[in-house]
């Protein structure tokens, strides 16, 4: 039975988390209670039951914060978030908690336990470790205050960014460059005879891809950058401040070394040399790509807001490639469809809607996934995908109950999918540039990662893995959005039905690796950024750091702007934002099999569904990576597709 969202309240998201709270403290207290057993089933498998029940109690009440209409639910949705954040991360802080695990752990049926079991409980005694419990009581407490200070930030952070909104008043002369469908999807500005250009993306990147007028998109870009910076900065600068004070607590030279001890890299020097050894043949293909662009532009200097623009144009004259007339073979629903019959015929599996649930928002669709063998449920997923005001202004993945093995049967996964793709109107349907169609099969591969790993134990299920390799299987399925095959076969035009043409698809294919140089250096600028924040040193001056880091992308420095205020990736891929390109490698690699076996081939896809998918986090990454390839994985995937030749 799914969830009523239609009962929602600020008063129903406070309730959720507290009963919740509740009914674990009660569980927590059997536990540690004194003549209580040490065994799996009175000490660990309670603890698990305890993660599925929060990730519940998320789903229910934090997740608002996300994406429900009324302000109020938000707000009280994110006290919710900032309480059961705080409550988890005290968890660990628990001595008797702690006392009672590493009682069982010393008993003969800890050392016979089965493997997911056996890595449950290896996990948990290190939550405990890197909670402090081998240091001082003092150090101990002091720690814990940190944990605690750095959810207020974090939550704080993030409220900071989806509520914060802002933007340009044009009128239509000022708007030259941008078809008639975009501007008629602008809401009015405050002035007659003006549109509100704002920073959600369906206003902000077709502005920044189309707009002729180079200071509107210089204006617009510095708005966009300065996102919340006069309440996230000062918040930016004591999280920062807190993390290195942890890491020195525990010995460590930064708070990169604490935390990628959870990670495939496990260092930051192995990130580092990662860096290192693609950045110099980058640089040399991004000369030439600085050059193509200041050639279009017909001056010396690009500017980091002519790039999307000059990107744009020289994609329609070198390629044909117009992204608005594009977009035409793109209308969503016809996306969706041809995303569930390829993924439903490679992993075997297949999608009905689910008719009559009452979920946060009426533009909020439900859908059931099967497997397509058994008919057996595997999962349910809610489709959330246009933008509104005071949501979550990204695209994203989020749990709302996780899988696992229950007394009374196994509990299936429920995932919400999010994002914000321009709404549909009488006279048009939502329609999605190419990016947008990326984006589409990029945030689906977590909802097919966290749908199909059906661990026994919550702490494992679906995306609960690594966090440099949770991109990954997400990474994967962007191949198919440039494989002219696969796109031929559900990209029809809105209004003539006709499907995009076959040289179309293959210049968009042609056109994927204009100006890639460029592109990846940008993604290594914000992983670097991250890094340097996160490295060692003391008394870091945030402002050069993210000059430096941003200048690494080939465009000179925004003067005035410092965009990490709105980088909310600092908060959850803090040192571990590497893992995004990290991941791209993986996932890369692993398309390799379907590119010699065939990309839509079932079988290889049953293969990757079993190796991966299926697994969640219940064994390392790097030993599911070589099941499925049946070798080392290695970098070869990935710079060939840069064009890289490193023979």
């Amino acid at each position: 039975m799914l969830y009523d969202y239609s009962t929602t309240t600020a008063a129903s998201v406070r309730a959720v988390v507290d009963e919740a709270i509740a009914s674990a403290d009660a569980t927590i207290a059997e536990i540690v209670a004194p003549n209580a057993p040490r065994s799996w089933a009175a000490t660990m498998a309670p603890l698990d039951l305890i993660n599925a029940s929060m990730t519940e109690a998320y789903g229910r009440g934090p997740f608002m914060a996300r994406v429900h209409p009324d302000k109020e639910v938000r707000d009280a949705a994110t006290e919710a978030e900032e309480k059961i954040t705080k409550w988890s991360s005290d968890l660990s802080f628990r001595r008797d908690l702690y006392e009672a695990v590493e009682e069982f752990a010393a008993t003969d049926e800890a050392a016979g336990l089965g493997s997911e079991e056996a890595r449950f409980l290896t996990f948990t005694r290190r939550d405990f470790r890197r909670a402090g419990h081998a240091l001082t009581k003092e150090q101990r407490d002091e720690v814990q205050e940190i944990r605690t200070r750095l959810v207020e930030l974090g939550v704080a952070f993030g409220r900071n960014i989806d509520e914060h909104q802002d933007g340009l008043d044009l009128t239509r002369r000022q708007l030259e460059g941008t078809d008639d469908s975009y501007i008629a999807r602008l809401s009015p500005g405050e002035a007659e005879g003006t549109f509100r250009v704002s920073l959600d993306y369906p206003d902000y990147y077709p502005f920044m891809d189309e707009a002729t007028n180079r200071d509107l998109r210089r204006q617009l870009q510095f708005k966009f950058y300065n996102k919340a910076v006069e309440q996230n900065l000062p918040l930016l600068e004591e999280t920062i401040a807190l993390r290195a004070r942890m890491a020195e607590i525990f010995g460590l030279p930064s708070w990169a070394h604490y935390g990628m001890e959870e990670k495939m890299a496990k260092a930051p020097e192995v990130v580092e040399a990662f860096y290192a050894d693609l950045i110099p043949p980058l640089e040399e293909k991004a000369r030439d790509e600085i050059i193509d662009l200041r050639t279009t532009l017909g001056e010396s200097r690009v500017e980091g807001w002519d790039y999307r623009y000059l990107h744009t144009a020289i994609r329609k004259e070198r390629f044909g490639i117009d992204p608005t007339e594009v977009a035409g073979y793109f209308p969503l629903h016809r996306v969706l469809d041809g995303m569930f019959a390829i993924t439903g015929e490679v992993f075997g599996l297949t999608y009905e809607p689910v008719g009559g649930v009452q979920t946060w928002h009426p533009d909020v669709s439900v859908h059931r996934i099967l497997d397509t063998a058994t008919g057996r449920h595997l999962a349910t997923f809610y489709a959330d995908l246009f933008p509104r005001e005071g949501k979550f202004g990204h695209a994203a993945a989020f749990d709302l109950v996780a899988p696992h093995a229950t007394a009374e049967g196994y509990v299936t996964p429920v995932t919400a999918i999010v994002a914000n793709f321009t709404k549909p109107t009488a006279d048009s349907p939502s329609l999605l540039k190419h990016d947008e169609v990326l984006t589409l099969f990029h945030e689906f591969g977590h909802v097919l990662h966290n749908s199909l790993g059906h661990t026994r134990l919550a702490r494992f299920a679906g995306f609960n893995t690594e966090w440099d390799f949770v991109e990954a299987p997400s990474q994967i399925m962007e191949h198919w959005c440039w494989t002219p095959s696969v796109l031929q076969r559900f990209a029809r035009h809105h209004e003539t039905g006709e499907p995009i043409p076959a040289g179309l698809v293959g210049q968009l294919a042609e056109a994927r690796d204009l100006h890639i140089g460029l592109f990846m250096l940008r993604q290594i600028s914000f992983g670097l950024l991250d890094m340097a924040f996160h490295g060692p040193g003391k008394d870091k001056d945030l402002h050069e750091i993210a000059r430096v880091t941003s200048e690494i992308a080939g465009f000179p420095f925004h003067e005035g702007t410092f965009y990490p205020a709105s980088f909310g990736h600092l908060f959850g891929y803090d040192a571990g934002y590497y893992g995004y390109l990290w991941s791209m490698v993986y996932g890369d690699d692993m398309f390799s099999r379907f590119e010699e076996q065939g990309v839509l081939d079932p079988g290889v896809g049953m293969a990757y569904r079993r190796a991966i998918l299926e697994q969640g986090g219940s064994r390392d990454a790097a030993d599911l990576l070589r099941d499925f390839l049946g070798r080392e994985p290695n970098q070869e995937a990935f710079l060939r597709k840069l064009g890289i030749d490193r023979s």
